[in-house]
């Protein structure tokens, strides 16, 4: 049994989450919360977040124990790039690319003993 959030369309690149969602990979979710209130990064917000509306999707749609949840698969991939242009000079536009990422967690219940 497993649960699951999506978080999509975060306006922080992937390779910026990624870091951040490194951190937690593998950890029970108690231990990862703790991790990333801690987290000088934007994106340890987003994670949080995204962890702790997973731990809900498990107590309450699949009746899960919520001590014994841990943090089995987080992956970023890569959402839409917004493109924008700056000005420069001699008339010249300079492209600036915006990226977002798309958030996936993955809680599972650990064996009791």
């Amino acid at each position: 049994m497993e649960a699951r959030c999506q978080v999509r369309y975060i306006r922080i690149s992937p390779s910026k989450v990624g870091i951040v969602a490194d951190l937690v990979r593998g950890k029970p979710v108690r231990e990862a919360l703790a991790i990333l209130r801690y987290t000088p990064k934007r994106a340890s917000k987003v994670v949080e977040k995204a962890i702790r509306s997973a731990i809900a999707n498990a107590e309450n749609n699949h009746d899960m124990n919520g001590d014994l949840l841990y943090v089995s698969e987080i992956y970023v991939g890569k959402g839409p790039t917004l493109k924008r242009y700056r000005p420069r000079a001699r008339g010249i536009a300079y492209p600036i690319q915006k990226k977002t990422s798309h958030l996936t967690v993955i809680l599972r219940e650990r064996e009791e003993g």
